[in-house]
């Protein structure tokens, strides 16, 4: 019998920095690390730039998304969800 493998994406949650492009956003996702000597926790950040196939994004939305295949030179994410809209102003 066959087995189907499943690859297991990785997904992040994220806050909408940008939505200039079109069908693009970048999503900044913040991590705590371990200082190896101190032990004191630091924040680092990455950028990460997303599909977004529908543009229902705005800045400073929570959005969650996962890992897929380069889709450009840059852009290897795509959204799975909008967890929390931003308010409008």
């Amino acid at each position: 019998m066959v087995e189907a493998k499943q690859k297991l994406r990785r997904t992040v949650t994220g806050k909408v920095v940008s939505n200039k492009g079109d069908k693009t956003i970048i999503v900044m996702v913040e991590r705590k690390v371990k200082h190896p000597v101190y032990g004191k926790f630091l924040r680092r950040s990455s950028k990460l730039t997303a599909h977004d196939e529908t543009n229902q994004c705005r800045e400073g939305d929570v959005v969650t998304v996962e890992e897929c295949r380069p889709l450009s030179k840059r852009k290897t994410w795509m959204l799975v969800s909008v967890l929390e809209q931003a308010p409008v102003a």
